[in-house]
């Protein structure tokens, strides 16, 4: 399966830390909508007790193949200091895609898709995969840049930590539409409505 390649059916099962405590209607489990989300996402945001027993929540690159996501880190940092063996993490990713606009404050809102990902993270070791992995993870910038560009050296290549993590308790959740309003707002003078939101890439190198 390549990088961007999601399965056409398929659904994640649904466990206690996938089951929201609100809201259940925006969330489902299907594999295919939950992995265009990784892919389409810029960033993710990875979440670990440290080393030192106190929490950590780290933006970080991400490159989804196949049904392992995988995050780029420093083997200084505490991501790396804490890779020494699988250790549990929580991971999310969001695109928004609107902000919306209410008559009221309360219903203000954003439209948006938003994976969680509860898995064992593992330090990433064989070569082969680290190499493989490091070039689509380039490749996200723009297809072929890592053709374009030079590989990492020895030194830089013992800098960077790898964590591949497993795509099996993943949920999504999602808002789409237009503003929703009290009944005894509906005649107030103020405007509502949907701004759309995108990310655009102005330059490919």
């Amino acid at each position: 399966m390549s990088t961007l390649e999601c399965p056409s059916s398929g659904r994640f099962e649904q466990t206690e830390r996938t089951t929201p405590k609100r809201s259940r209607e925006r969330v489902t489990y299907e594999k295919a909508e939950s992995y265009r989300v990784l892919d389409e996402a810029l960033f993710c945001d990875l979440a670990f007790v440290g080393p030192d027993g106190a929490p950590r929540i780290l933006p970080t690159f991400h490159v989804r193949v196949g049904d392992t996501l995988y995050v780029h880190g420093s083997t200084g940092g505490s991501m790396g200091l804490g890779a020494r063996g699988p250790f549990p993490v929580t991971v999310s990713a969001t695109v928004v895609d609107g902000l919306v606009f209410s008559k009221s404050w309360f219903h203000h809102s954003m439209n948006y898709r938003s994976v969680v990902v509860h898995a064992e993270a593992r330090l990433v070791e064989d070569e082969d995969v680290r190499w493989s992995t490091f070039k689509a993870l380039i490749d996200r910038f723009a297809e072929g840049r890592s053709e374009r560009s030079r590989e990492a050296s020895e030194k830089e290549n013992a800098m960077s930590a790898l964590l591949a993590i497993p795509l099996e308790e993943v949920s999504i959740k999602q808002r789409s539409g237009g503003p929703v309003e009290e009944p005894e707002d509906e005649d107030l003078p103020f405007e509502n409505g949907v701004a759309n939101v995108r990310t655009l890439v102005t330059g490919r190198l």
